[in-house]
């Protein structure tokens, strides 16, 4: 019976996704074959279920491959992968990216290879030259986190914040464009940190100027998920100046309401928050903001959560990503009295109902507007503002196309 290449299958964020890709190539690379790798995402203990749920169903579909755990959960809590039966072995974050892990897969080693995460120092930025869609490319510039919130496992299972160093950054964007995208999305863990680490120490905001200055050929820059307390004056500058930036931001907000925000030890508070998104839309009127916010974290009251509530409005969020609030063991959180399961699931109905509400409004308000729509398939694309477009007839699969907008359907705009 023939070998089989290896089967890949990826929980959690873009940056994971990103590094399944570079997995792929040091797999193929190395000659791996009968294999299955489970890249794991940490964030949610709901999470690590399906995770779990996952590597179940593959080693049911897969009886004869080795079937290797890897990424944020693997590091965090590598004793409960390496327990279960249908497990051949557990890899580091750090491990997940070396050519020697893959080289000696297929030897009988050690089931559990996790190494110290905070001991590196470097990321993977040079292992590929980016993915995604045929139109839109994720290019990673920074790994790990340097902060501590008290919900939050990803730093121990990320490391601390690292750089890739923006001529890299620079030229896989040059090749990038070379072959045909016309997007690319800078992706990392903790997106505004980038630079503290390199020499002179730049800031985000620095990195988006060169990228615009140098690509002149790049025809759209987007920025995944930001930290807005850390937002420089040049990446303001940016926003204000730079049509070729996209308008829309997603901000790890995570709360409405200033002592849970203390709790939570994150570094705005609410009218933060407000003044950066007002001085954000003063400078770029037609910008959208996205939003992590957490329902029912631990001691939140419906006081608590209606400062939340009623920030969906006041910052003009549109697309939200709601997280109910699950404890993550070895933080801080999981140690504070908990909110009753049935709160945490009411209040998160409540701020996922209150997106929707701001996605309609936002979707209406573009009805009769034309938009530059770059197409991800021949019949939906998106808006600079990340809204998805749905068009009639097909389009230049890949190619940014001049649409106007004719109506919607409480989703997604048409054309």
């Amino acid at each position: 019976m023939a070998a089989r290449p290896p089967i890949f299958a990826t929980h959690g964020c873009r940056l994971n996704a990103y590094e399944t890709e570079a997995m792929k190539a040091l797999a193929a690379e190395a000659g791996v074959e009968d294999a299955v790798i489970v890249n794991t995402c940490a964030v949610t203990a709901e999470a690590v279920r399906k995770a779990r749920q996952e590597i179940r169903r593959l080693r049911r579909d897969n009886p004869s491959a080795r079937l290797i755990v890897t990424g944020c959960a693997a590091q965090t809590e590598p004793e409960t992968f390496a327990a279960m039966d249908e497990v051949d072995a557990v890899i580091g974050n750090a491990a997940k990216m070396e050519p020697s892990t893959w080289a000696g897969l297929t030897e009988a080693t050690e089931k559990v290879r996790i190494d110290d995460i905070m001991s590196v120092t470097e990321t993977a930025g040079h292992l590929i030259d980016g993915f995604g869609t045929r139109s839109r490319a994720y290019v990673q510039v920074q790994n790990g986190c340097d902060h501590r919130c008290t919900f939050c496992i990803i730093p121990y299972g990320r490391g601390n914040s690292r750089s890739v160093p923006a001529g890299v950054v620079v030229e896989q964007i040059k090749r990038l464009v070379g072959t045909g995208y016309n997007e690319v999305v800078l992706t990392g863990v903790d997106l505004t940190s980038w630079g503290a680490d390199l020499p002179g120490a730049p800031r985000l905001g620095d990195l988006v100027m060169r990228i615009l200055r140098l690509v002149p050929d790049l025809a759209r820059l987007r920025i995944s998920s930001i930290d807005s307390i850390e937002a420089d004056d040049n990446l303001m500058l940016a926003i204000a100046t730079e049509p070729r930036l996209m308008p829309h931001l997603h901000l790890s907000l995570q709360h409405g309401d200033d002592l849970i925000l203390k709790r939570m030890k994150r570094r705005h508070l609410r009218d933060d928050a407000i003044a950066f998104c007002d001085e954000a839309r003063r400078l770029r009127p037609d910008i959208t903001f996205g939003a992590d916010i957490i329902a029912g974290f631990p001691t939140e009251t419906e006081a608590h959560f209606d400062n939340s509530l009623r920030l969906v409005e006041e910052c003009g969020l549109t697309w939200l990503h709601v997280f109910p609030y699950s404890p993550r063991q070895g933080t801080p959180a999981a140690r504070m009295p908990q909110v009753h399961g049935g709160a945490i699931k009411d209040r998160a109905a409540r701020l996922r109902a209150a997106g929707e509400r701001q996605v309609d409004r936002h979707l209406s308000a573009q009805v009769g507007h034309g938009h530059a729509v770059l197409m991800e398939s021949p019949r939906m694309g998106r808006t600079e503002q990340f809204a998805e477009v749905i068009f009639a007839s097909d389009q230049a699969e890949g190619q940014v196309v001049t649409a106007t907008i004719t109506g919607h359907d409480g989703q997604r705009l048409t054309a």
